[in-house]
């Protein structure tokens, strides 16, 4: 774990870690955040909330992805189309058959090679190779899973067989439309990528554990952005 130095600001840790949190864990614009912040008696500006999500919501997340446990080798692929300063590009997205985002990579083609590229991230990041990789019809999958020699753990059986990929979008699309579209392939690639480990952390699925359960989880949510943010001695 790095611990992370908050040396020349003019604002504690404390409030820096709470800005960040609020931006990236609901879906709230700069200035929603500057207005929570000015309700709590702290002045400051949602340009100063912008730099503080650029500079330090790269560190936590890299962080949280440490202390997130193994992902499971069944994997989901999809690709999703969104529009960057008016020009079409696609999101290809991974998850895991829990709903955890593994990897997205915005590109700019939706072919064998951009499928290949996504796939060698995943394996490099997850150091393992799929147990089943579940994907729509798109034959972009299938000629870069066999590239791998990975071929025979491709799954694909219709319409509806890879819906746990699909519903994961639904955040990324609210977020899409609070932002106005995302402004460059660069600034989408580094907010998705934060996005998506303070989705995995806090992402408890409340509707489908006890209360007792989902407190048990919040609290442990929380402990890992504790440790994930803490300041450097």
């Amino acid at each position: 774990m790095q611990p992370i130095s908050y040396k020349r600001h003019r604002f504690p840790a404390e409030v820096i870690r709470y800005a960040v949190w609020l931006y990236f864990r609901f879906g709230l614009s700069f200035r929603d955040v500057e207005e929570l912040l000015a309700q709590r008696g702290i002045e400051v500006s949602y340009e100063t909330i912008r730099c503080w999500t650029l500079k330090f919501g790269r560190l936590f997340a890299r962080n949280l992805r440490r202390l997130q446990p193994r992902p499971t080798g069944r994997w989901h692929l999809d690709e999703m189309m969104i529009k960057i300063g008016g020009r079409n590009r696609w999101l290809w997205r991974a998850v895991d058959d829990e709903g955890v985002v593994l990897d997205m990579l915005v590109q700019s083609r939706r072919d064998k090679k951009a499928a290949l590229r996504l796939l060698r991230k995943l394996m490099k990041n997850t150091g393992v190779a799929p147990e089943t990789v579940t994907t729509d019809k798109l034959a972009s999958y299938g000629a870069a899973l066999r590239k791998l020699g990975l071929g025979e753990r491709q799954r694909c059986r219709g319409r509806r067989c890879n819906n746990r990929a699909e519903n994961s979008h639904l955040p990324i699309r609210r977020r899409e439309r609070k932002m106005q579209k995302f402004k460059s392939d660069g600034s989408a690639q580094r907010f998705l990528s934060t996005h998506a480990a303070v989705y995995n952390t806090f992402d408890t699925q409340p509707h489908l554990i006890s209360r007792r359960g989902l407190r048990i989880q919040q609290a442990r949510a929380h402990q890992a952005w504790a440790l994930a943010t803490a300041a450097a001695g």
